[in-house]
């Protein structure tokens, strides 16, 4: 079963798990404010996914101070970032066993498609 982090009132996080439902992708929600994270979770997501896992074109980026998104070019700056405000991920990031897929593009649906097949 696929865990789908994200937040509830994201729009591609919604879209995300219509389509999950849709293709009968087994899959649990988690979001990531009020659920919470862990940190170890996110640090592995970090060394997997790299600088793509903070989105620098959102709200919540454009309002944290330079010294502050200068911290997100490491992993355990990008941890911390995450941990402080969980809406500086990338949505969605989905996770099974070692797993990590971020985004909702089509390699990534192509992905869990082929994954789930497994």
């Amino acid at each position: 079963m696929w865990l789908v982090h994200g937040l509830k009132n994201c729009d591609t996080c919604r879209k995300a798990r219509k389509w999950l439902d849709a293709e009968g992708i087994a899959h649990q929600f988690v979001d990531v404010r009020a659920d919470g994270l862990d940190r170890a979770e996110v640090a592995r997501w970090a060394a997997t996914i790299g600088p793509k896992l903070i989105n620098r074109r959102g709200t919540t980026w454009r309002g944290l101070p330079k010294d502050a998104q200068a911290r997100a070019d490491d992993d355990d700056g990008m941890v911390d970032l995450v941990m402080a405000q969980p809406a500086l991920m990338r949505r969605p990031v989905f996770t099974r066993g070692t797993e990590v897929l971020q985004g909702f593009d089509d390699a990534v649906r192509a992905a869990l498609l082929t994954a789930d097949a497994d």
